[in-house]
């Protein structure tokens, strides 16, 4: 597959250094966490471009090795800050916005953070050099909205660290165990991070999931909202293997149009300010209980109904 590179976003003049612990007003900051392989890139970018939609200024950071956050929005892997910075011997003020900031669908800028080499060093090092960067080049404030995405499961401080700016967490989930325990466990940094600033769990997304009864189930025992249910729909997985957004195959195929309305729907439960939660996670061997007993004793409506469908449900997406 041949993929075209897109162009630098220019940006004519270099900007002067801002203060590290300024805050744009009225900026929204989010962080997208979820289970590794659960589709939470596909979903910050497609977030991201409807935030656009709605008239924002958005940026979304990579926060991942991989980098390949961006990707959907881009449609090649953009260049990541920690590459750049290695280059320029960490001299940052040889650094200009256009050397780490790249223009993707709807006018998103997008941003690769990067990593260290497998098996050494920290994510969350290089997650603060990104946001000192940038804000260096005073592009951290320049926007109505950045987005974090970043990767995996919360294990250790450095996985959290995008927390520390963020405004609010939204976790990507599907219904099916793992996906939930995962969820259970960020929902515990933002309770842990939310001691030190007004970070807020905004809520859950479903991502391609067919049924949303263990997701009902878990947020029985620990209250938190759901901001959208995403139906399996096999052009969303197909949109990440593209390079494109939901909202670029619309425009060849409006019968994709709907599926635009559902990443619509959460930017604007985001841009109304919602109040949050500060979550209160379940215990693991509970949690455990909780998830396992449902599947082994299912409701009596649910007995003997179990399909081949509920089964891939269960599965990774």
């Amino acid at each position: 597959m041949q993929i075209q590179q897109a162009s630098p976003l220019l940006i004519a003049n270099k900007f002067s250094f801002t203060n590290a612990e300024e805050n744009n007003v009225g900026q929204i900051r989010l962080a997208v966490y979820g289970k590794g392989g659960i589709g939470k890139s596909t979903t910050s970018c497609n977030i991201s471009a409807a935030l656009a939609k709605r008239g924002k200024k958005v940026l979304q950071i990579g926060c991942d090795p991989k980098h390949d956050s961006t990707f959907t929005l881009t449609g090649f892997l953009i260049p990541t800050i920690i590459d750049t910075l290695q280059e320029k011997d960490f001299h940052y003020e040889d650094i200009w916005p256009e050397d780490v900031i790249y223009e993707g669908y709807g006018g998103v800028s997008c941003v690769e953070a990067g990593g260290p080499p497998a098996g050494a060093g920290c994510g969350g090092y290089v997650v603060g050099e990104t946001v000192k960067l940038l804000k260096e080049l005073n592009a951290f404030d320049e926007y109505d909205v950045i987005l974090f995405d970043v990767l995996g499961d919360v294990v250790c401080g450095g996985f959290a660290a995008p927390l520390n700016y963020a405004d609010y967490c939204m976790i990507v989930t599907d219904n099916g165990f793992d996906a939930l325990f995962a969820a259970n466990r960020i929902a515990a940094s933002v309770r842990e991070k939310a001691r030190t600033h007004s970070l807020r769990l905004a809520g859950l997304i479903g991502n391609r999931t067919s049924k949303r009864d263990l997701i009902d189930k878990y947020i029985e025992h620990v209250p938190m909202p759901v901001l959208e249910i995403l139906p399996l729909i096999e052009d969303i997985r197909v949109s990440r293997v593209k390079g494109k957004t939901l909202f670029e195959m619309a425009e060849s195929d409006p019968s994709l149009n709907f599926v635009c309305d559902y990443y619509l729907n959460i930017a604007d439960q985001i841009l109304a300010a919602p109040e949050g939660v500060v979550p209160n996670e379940a215990q693991d061997r509970d949690l455990f209980s909780l998830l396992s007993d449902y599947y082994l004793n299912p409701p009596a409506d649910k007995a003997g109904a179990s399909t081949k469908e509920d089964e891939l449900d269960m599965m990774m997406v």
